[in-house]
């Protein structure tokens, strides 16, 4: 499939997914058809139309943004960079548990406090400052989740079984390695969205058949996402409980 990353493309696919027409999805998000239509025309969304799409599609606010390329706002961005390196051993921990224990970490993430944000983010170092691509978007969705290279490698291990270097995630990232059938369907198991959401956002063929859903896997891709607003303080205590439920 040829690639067209522009998000009227994107929109237009996701929205045939949905099998929702133009009227549809102005309705189930509240906006005038004549904005969608000029977003599929090629206009830039504006923040707005993003954050009444992203419910209606189905889709989390802050990786609508990170779709359409639009800088994500603060109050929807990952809190504590710091944070994404305790990922894989939260991920380890919590694959092993009782469904309903991982449901008590979700809990426990949930609850805790947020804290406002004081300073700005640092600036994206420049590796990590890739041009559109299939690989791209993926990566730049791991990254909504604090995950970094070496955070995403070591976590798609854990959830996947499947070793991938953190120099492969770069390479995907600027478009120097295929995202292959079997590549998709490892994000997909880590960002917690189906396969064939995620080729139709990046715009390649789904792949043929979708591999069972791991439910452990899911769980613990929802907690990653649980967690992107908590402090690196806060997520070494949910991977300590973590810890402390195996035991128990």
């Amino acid at each position: 499939m040829t690639e067209n990353l522009g998000f009227g493309a994107v929109l237009a696919r996701l929205s045939d997914l949905r099998e929702l027409s133009i009227g549809d999805l102005s309705a189930r998000a509240g906006v005038p058809g004549s904005e969608l239509q000029a977003v599929l025309d090629g206009a830039s969304p504006r923040p707005p139309l993003l954050r009444r799409l992203a419910p209606a599609l189905k889709l989390h606010t802050a990786d609508l943004f990170v779709i359409a390329e639009t800088p994500v706002p603060d109050e929807l961005a990952p809190f504590d960079t710091k944070a994404g390196s305790q990922i894989p051993l939260l991920a380890k921990y919590a694959l092993t548990l009782p469904s309903g224990r991982r449901q008590q970490l979700r809990q426990l993430a949930q609850s805790l406090p947020r804290h406002n944000r004081t300073q700005p983010d640092p600036p994206t170092p420049a590796h990590q400052r890739y041009q559109p691509s299939h690989g791209a978007l993926l990566v730049r969705m791991l990254g909504n989740r604090n995950l970094n290279w070496t955070a995403s490698a070591k976590t798609l291990y854990q959830l996947t079984g499947r070793l991938h270097a953190a120099a492969t995630i770069g390479a995907i990232g600027h478009g120097r390695k295929e995202v292959t059938p079997g590549l998709l369907a490892d994000f997909a198991t880590l960002l917690g969205i189906p396969s064939h959401d995620l080729a139709a956002m990046i715009g390649i063929d789904p792949p043929d058949q979708t591999p069972p859903q791991n439910p452990a896997a899911a769980d613990v891709a929802e907690l990653i996402w649980d967690i992107r607003s908590l402090t690196a303080t806060q997520v070494q205590h949910i991977s300590d409980k973590a810890k402390n439920l195996q035991q128990d």
